[in-house]
């Protein structure tokens, strides 16, 4: 037989931001918690909404599952005397085990108890998993509150437990335990009393608490497509701001409010901001633009949805008139003219001000510009865009509403007469700004970006605050990721060093041993992003360690990578790896400066293996060179044969030092081609 088990934990108002991540943990924790008690259950479902997160286990057996083991105690010699009588550490041993000592069973020489363990009702185990189970949560923050000595994420003020129809009691932080919840705030009448278990659910809708939140989502977003649909436009859900709202309310209801059209005259992300970051209201658009609609999501029912409504036009018209002043104000005078002010802004202690930073950018731009062999029109895009990129962070707008830097420079640049490329450039600069966002698209804001990045990541290298463990205040880990994907999406060949090399001159650190520890950290800090990215990509390990002998060429070593991995599913590709590895084992410990000289061959096979490696050096290298690994890879697969012909027929290690030495050579000179694609020294053979 087996019942259902509820426990609902009522609190104060949990931050939104914390829900998903108790809800999760609270299943998890109760999985392992009755998966250790040995209690069998069909399923585990958390739920949650601001003011209580509910757990419920459907199936939970009324018995634990009875336990049968074997014990090893002390070794033969040790639990039995000459006689064969059980010593005292036997007899301990079986006490310890609450069996008698002539219980025990000598196997592969030691003795061993027997134990059975009948299983105990599951109702007398659920006052203490409960409370193990609420006082088990773990929080980002937490409160403490009257004179107790708990810890909660905000206070307690009920406690559910039901197990089928029966209470489950316990006490925690001065709350019992009952079948006592609490009713929607408005809505309902106050507690009400949960039946069963099985009841609970139904019951608080009863209440005007949707409890679960899945369904509560689902609810959420039908509400706000078919209002938004009833206008004529289609809302603009994002996910996050969803995510937001589901943990605001219990009881959700959609409503529609309206914008004063003198508003859409801003640029829409100045309205769009405001709206969906400060007050959490959803968009309305119609083809793209923006509708003088926005809909919101009240904790309540459909009474006075037109004082709501009202409430919250007010509140929204006082934000976009404070946008609509900031933007008047700062349309006094050029985006150009905005970034004078850069100068009294510092960019990092003991690295100059914003301003000083634009000017590198400009610099570094017209540098990767040039890397990259871009046209002319491109280069001076870049640049005019570099120059431009941080002016609105001193706009009022931007100083009011952080999440419009990059966009507010975009909309006043377009304004000023720049070109699309430069405005859209100035947008693009800060992308990815988070996990999953797009990469810049044009050229100029891949440039600008790049640009952006090396300079933040060599700056605050320079000042020692290289990302250690969780602790990257400067995103600088993100920064480099984006680096890594924008290089690999647009397939630029680009120098890691020397862009690192010229952040290094424009910041003016001329320390040779301060730059040397600088290319080394900033190629050590991009290598984990880049194996990231391969990982993600499906990359074998092994080949990714096998094209990191040099990654300074970030996108060409996927493009290898990518090569290798195809290579190594073809059949006869071990006995390949197998011969570049004969070749590279005893040439990498040689420790030879001679020049091949194929008069001291005194093997055909060394002859062999010669000429095959002038043939394939030719056509290896110009693959190389053209960034065709795959070609490459085919030619280099000729040399197998020869290497292993050559190892069958001499000896490298000649008497004859010349000798000697000259075969050497010739194996250094074969690795050292075949080292252009990999390290096949890495890859993991079965």
């Amino acid at each position: 037989m087996s019942k259902t088990l509820l426990l609902e934990i009522g609190t104060e108002e949990i931050p939104a931001y914390a829900m998903p991540g108790i809800i999760a943990q609270l299943k998890e924790n109760a999985e392992k918690t009755f998966a250790g008690l040995r209690i069998a259950f069909d399923s585990v479902k958390t739920m949650g909404t601001p003011r209580r997160v509910a757990l419920i286990v459907e199936g939970l057996a009324e018995e634990q599952a009875d336990l049968s083991k074997e014990n090893r105690g002390p070794a033969v010699n040790i639990a039995f005397d000459a006689d064969g009588k059980p010593t005292k550490a036997a007899e301990g041993f079986a006490r310890g085990q609450k069996i008698a000592a002539s219980e025990l069973v000598v196997k592969d020489g030691y003795v061993y108890a027997m134990v059975h363990e009948a299983g105990a009702k599951t109702a007398d185990l659920l006052s203490d998993t409960l409370k193990g189970l609420v006082d088990g949560l773990n929080f980002p923050n937490n409160m403490h509150w009257a004179n107790l000595d708990y810890k909660f994420i905000r206070p307690l003020r009920w406690l559910v437990g039901l197990y089928g129809e029966d209470v489950v009691e316990f006490e925690t932080a001065a709350v019992k335990s009952g079948r006592v919840s609490r009713g929607h705030r408005f809505l309902s009448e106050g507690d009400f009393e949960i039946a069963s278990a099985d009841a609970y659910e139904k019951t608080c809708e009863e209440q005007f608490i949707v409890v679960d939140h899945n369904k509560r989502r689902a609810i959420i977003r039908q509400q706000i497509e078919e209002l938004a649909e009833s206008k004529g436009g289609k809302a603009q859900i994002e996910e996050g701001l969803l995510e937001e709202v589901l943990y605001l309310v219990e009881y959700p209801t959609a409503l529609c409010g309206t914008i004063d059209d003198k508003y859409l005259k801003l640029p829409a992300e100045a309205v769009i901001t405001p709206m969906r970051d400060h007050q959490r209201y959803f968009p309305v658009l119609k083809d793209g633009k923006l509708m003088p609609l926005f809909i919101t999501i009240r904790n309540g029912g459909k009474d006075f949805l037109d004082v709501v409504q009202h409430g919250n036009e007010r509140v929204l018209r006082a934000r976009l008139e404070d946008a609509q002043f900031f933007f008047d104000e700062d349309r006094k005078k050029s985006l150009e003219a905005h970034g004078d002010k850069l100068k009294t802004v510092v960019f990092q202690e003991g690295l100059g001000t914003i301003a000083d930073k634009a000017v590198r950018l400009e610099a570094l731009a017209g540098y990767i510009a040039d890397e990259l062999a871009v046209s002319a029109e491109d280069k001076k895009d870049a640049m005019r865009a570099a120059k431009l990129a941080k002016a609105d962070l001193v706009t009022g707008m931007v100083c009011e509403f952080t999440e419009l830097q990059g966009i507010m420079g975009r909309e006043y640049a377009k304004l000023d007469g720049e070109t699309a490329a430069v405005a859209q450039a100035i947008d693009e600069h800060y992308m990815p700004r988070f996990a999953g966002d797009a990469q810049p698209a044009s050229v100029a804001g891949r440039i600008v970006s790049l640009a952006d990045k090396i300079d933040n990541i060599v700056a605050t290298f320079s000042r020692g605050l290289i990302p250690t463990g969780s602790q990257d205040p400067f995103a600088l880990r993100r920064q480099a990721l984006g680096m890594v994907n924008m290089l690999v999406e647009a397939k630029y060949h680009v120098s890691l060093s020397g862009l690192v090399a010229k952040a290094m001159e424009l910041l003016k650190l001329a320390d040779a041993e301060a730059q040397a520890k600088m290319q080394a950290d900033v190629a050590d800090f991009m290598k984990l992003r880049l194996k990231n990215v391969l990982s993600d990509a499906g990359i074998r390990y092994d080949v990714v360690d096998a094209v990191f002998v040099d990654v300074d060429d970030i996108y060409a070593v996927t493009v290898r990578a990518a090569a290798v991995a195809e290579a190594m599913k073809q059949e006869d590709i071990e006995a390949v790896v197998q011969a570049f590895n004969r070749a590279g084992n005893i040439s990498r410990k040689a420790d030879t400066a001679a020049e091949i000289n194929a008069e001291l061959f005194k093997d055909a096979a060394e002859g062999v293996l010669f000429d095959e490696f002038k043939l394939a050096k030719a056509k290896a290298e110009n693959a190389v060179k053209a960034q065709d690994y795959a070609a490459a890879i085919v030619e280099l697969s000729k040399l197998a044969a020869p290497i292993d012909g050559f190892f069958d027929s001499v000896m490298v290690m000649d008497k004859d030092e010349a000798v000697k030495n000259n075969r050497l050579a010739l194996l250094k000179a074969v690795d050292g081609l075949i080292s252009k694609v990999a390290d096949f020294s890495k890859i993991v053979l079965a």
